[in-house]
Formats: structure tokens, C-alpha cells, sequence
């Protein structure tokens, strides 16, 4: 599936997140930039939860088999 040419990716949102929450919890922004930063997070942490839906979404998409959803472990020890 191709991805929108102006769709940050999730690393970047998460990146871009916790910059803001690290300039947030400084005490050292005005009330108004506070609150910029605030809405800049909502969203960045909106775009998070729907790339890991989508994500996840996809994974049971490649899990179903014969329309019925099945479980399979997750083995870190296999190569990729």
C-alpha cells in the first residue's frame, strides 16, 4: 500500500512527540506556546495510534487464513 508523500512516518511522529513532551515538562514555555505544543501532541499522538492500527490491521491480514484468524507466535530468534 503506498504511503501519502506528505505522511510523516511513525518513527518520526514518536520522535517529534517526545521532543514535545520533554519541552513541555522544561516549565520553561510561555501559556501560549504550551498550548501550541499541547495541540501539535494531540495530533502527533493521533497519527501514532493510527499507524499502529493500521499496522495491526495488516497483521491479521496476513495472519487470516480460510476467513478464520490465527494466532502465531512471534519468534525474535528467526531471520527476517
Amino acid at each position: 500500500m503506498a504511503r501519502k508523500k506528505n505522511a510523516p512516518d511513525f518513527e518520526q511522529s514518536l520522535a517529534e512527540l517526545q521532543t514535545l513532551v520533554e519541552r513541555l515538562e522544561s516549565g520553561e514555555l510561555s501559556l501560549e506556546d504550551s498550548l501550541a505544543a499541547f495541540e501539535q501532541g494531540i495530533r502527533l499522538t493521533r497519527e501514532c495510534q493510527d499507524a499502529l492500527a493500521q499496522a495491526e490491521q495488516k497483521v491479521q491480514i496476513l495472519l487470516e487464513r480460510d476467513g478464520e484468524l490465527q494466532e502465531a507466535p512471534f519468534d525474535t530468534d528467526e531471520p527476517a
